[in-house]
This record gives structure tokens, sequence and C-alpha cells, in this order.
């Protein structure tokens, strides 16, 4: 499963109907938890996210509507004995702020946290799977998007494997090994199969327009960005460092991006189509305004 469960969605502010910051993505056998403000130990029960799904935790930044959760997320991790440690990466510039958060209280210490700080852009972790990797935002303070990347693979054709007598476990084989011997000749995994594109992901929180949200958001199934503004505070979102639901539409529509989740709302506006409106402006994919526990799954597979 492929989804992403939204735990919060208000900017500094939390409302009657918005909690601070808080999204986890399910993705395979990983489960990241991005961005946990104030509050986000109670969302994930309300969602039905354990502890002990979390796998990773990735912050953007230590502003506290990104950050104040930390404490209750990890002493749960603790409580609820994970079996399996969580990496945990940040800007390196708040390694004091993770540290106080890490350490906020007195608790049963049992989690087993690795803090892997992010120090520059670049690729923070990569497996034969897929890679997470983290780029530069503009937030006044040291801010860090992040994405993931699925690596690209091969989809097999019936009617080639049919042409060269690939079938039953030899089909597996050629999975596996990218080559097989059916009747004395080679088959190559080439023959039978086309390019698959791996999906993308990709998260961008509290910036204004810079070259690291474009390198993020390129050809993303589904990105989760600011739009802390409407365009009509446009002046108001490039002073305090935020994009518009506008600017984040077209940042989508440019980079080829399929499905747009809009969240991280200002407490100023009480009406969430007027985002959705403002974005189809310049947007023609599916366009989500997030609410809390609103579930987004990630796209089928490029074709």
């Amino acid at each position: 499963m492929r989804e992403l469960v939204v735990l919060g969605t208000s900017s500094q502010v939390p409302t009657r109907t918005r909690n601070h910051n808080g999204y986890f993505l399910r993705w395979d056998d990983e489960g990241i938890l991005f961005d946990p403000g104030d509050g986000t130990q109670r969302q994930m029960s309300l969602a039905g996210v354990s502890a002990t799904d979390i796998t990773r935790i990735c912050v953007t930044h230590f502003h506290g509507d990104h950050c104040l959760g930390l404490p209750g997320v990890i002493q749960r991790i603790s409580l609820d004995n994970a079996p399996r440690p969580v990496t945990a990466h940040f800007p390196a510039s708040g390694q004091m702020y993770f540290d106080r958060l890490r350490n906020a209280s007195v608790f049963y210490d049992a989690a087993d946290i690795r803090p892997d700080p992010v120090v520059e852009d670049g690729f923070i972790t990569k497996n034969p799977k897929w890679s997470l990797e983290a780029r530069r935002l503009d937030h006044g303070i040291d801010t860090y998007g992040y994405r993931l990347v699925e690596e690209d693979g091969r989809r097999m054709v019936p009617e080639l494997l049919r042409q060269h007598g690939v079938s039953g476990p030899a089909v597996g084989a050629l999975q596996r090994d990218g080559v097989v011997t059916i009747d004395g000749r080679a088959v190559t995994v080439e023959e039978v199969s086309v390019p698959r594109p791996g999906q993308r992901f990709a998260f961008v929180m509290d910036t204004r327009m810079c070259k690291g949200v474009s390198a993020l958001a390129a050809g993303a199934d589904l990105l989760v960005i600011e739009s802390t503004y409407l365009d009509v505070d446009a002046g108001l979102a490039a002073a305090h460092g935020h994009l518009t639901a506008g600017q984040a539409a077209r940042v989508a529509a440019e980079c080829g991006v399929r499905t747009l989740v809009l969240t991280h709302f200002s407490q100023r506006y009480d009406d969430p189509t007027r985002f959705a409106e403002e974005a189809a402006k310049a947007f023609d994919g599916e366009v989500v305004v997030a609410e809390d526990l609103t579930r987004v799954r990630v796209p089928v597979r490029r074709p």
C-alpha cells in the first residue's frame, strides 16, 4: 500500500478543525512521518496510525508547528516497544533543538532513534528499491524538503513472453537474473519487457519560490506542498517565506505533477474551496485540499 495519511493541516496557529502539521506516508514496508507538529500523537490514534509503523521521521525545519509533536511521538515509540530502529532526518543546524525535543521530559527511553542530520542537498539514503533526497528551501531558517524516488524498473509484456517461449518459473528467473535460457537460446529481460518508471513522492513545506521547490516537485506522482496563502495575499507570503495556492499549482503544472495536495493553511481563511478554485486555474490534474485525517492514495504507476 502506498498512501498519504494527513494528520494536520494548519500553519502556525491550529484551529478547531485543523491540527498542527503532520503527514504519514505508507510506502510498502516503510512508514515515514513528516513534520510532526503539536498533537500529532493524538492525530495518529484518530487516523489508525501506530507508532510502531514509523520507520523514519523527516523534519523540514524547527518552527514549532513542524516539530513540537516530536516528544510525544518518540515517547510513544518507546512505550509501544517499536520493533525496529527509527531514523530521524532534520537540518543539521537544528541538532540542538532535536536533542531538546528528544529529551523533553522524563520517560522510560527504550526507543532506538537514530539521528541522521541533513547537511546539504543530495541523497540522504539509497537502496536498490528507492532513494530519499533532500533539497534546501527558502524560509529564513535552514529548511529542507524531501523527495522519495523509486528506482525505474521494467514491466513484462505477456505477448512478448509468449513469443520467446518464456513461461512459468522461467518468468521469475528472468526477472531475478535478467536472462534465461529457453531451448538453448538466451532471452534477456529487455526482449520481453518495457521500461516502467518508478513512482515519486515530494514534500515541500514553508518556503518562498526557489530552485529547490522545482527540483523536489519534478515528475512527482504525489506532491504535498504548502499553500499558506491565497494569491491575493502574495505579498504576505513572500514576506513570511511561504507560497500561495496559485504558486503551488503553477509549480505542479510546470513540473509534471499528477496529484497535488495543498496544505498548511493560514487560520485567516475559513473557506477551503477558494484554494481548490485558485489551484485549478493553473493546474488541470487532481487537486486535493487536505483536511485533517484525509487519506490520499499514490496514483497508479505511469504507463
